[in-house]
């Protein structure tokens, strides 16, 4: 009985990664400090390329300290913003994936609650501000 594909590709797996592939598992394994490496990274690697430079801008903004730089935005922060976003547009892998890591970080189903009404409030309120084509009347004040 063969499994369900998990893509519209076949995966690479971590047995046949090798070269650039699999130090990026490997560098994946050890900055997330998982023992697996995720569909959505296997399925990239069907494009070395572009899983080179899709994880290397993810590493880079969701994990800053192991490219030696500090954010100013905590993990839990970095992942509400990350899970906001996905449930926004609409992916449900992300979704899953962002919701399971801001719990990692410590969001309870409470404060997910809250996350999910404030994406939504926004999502209804950027719509009508679009739709109606308000111009702004605030505005960021500039350093």
């Amino acid at each position: 009985m063969s499994s369900q594909p998990i893509a519209t590709v076949r995966a690479v797996e971590e047995t046949e990664a090798t070269g650039k592939v699999a130090d990026i598992y490997a560098d994946i394994r050890a900055t997330k400090q998982i023992d697996f490496v995720p569909n959505f990274w296997r399925v990239l690697a069907t494009n070395p390329d572009q899983l080179e430079t899709v994880w290397t801008s993810l590493k880079g903004l969701m994990h800053p300290e192991a490219v030696g730089r500090t954010s100013a935005l905590d993990p839990k922060t970095r992942e509400i913003i990350a899970l906001a976003v996905s449930a926004t547009n609409g992916c449900s892998y992300c979704i899953n994936s962002h919701t399971a890591a801001a719990m990692k970080h410590g969001l309870d189903q409470e404060a997910l609650g809250e996350v999910m009404a404030i994406a939504g409030l926004f999502n209804m309120t950027n719509s009508l501000a679009d739709g109606y084509q308000i111009e702004p009347d605030v505005k960021p004040a500039q350093e």
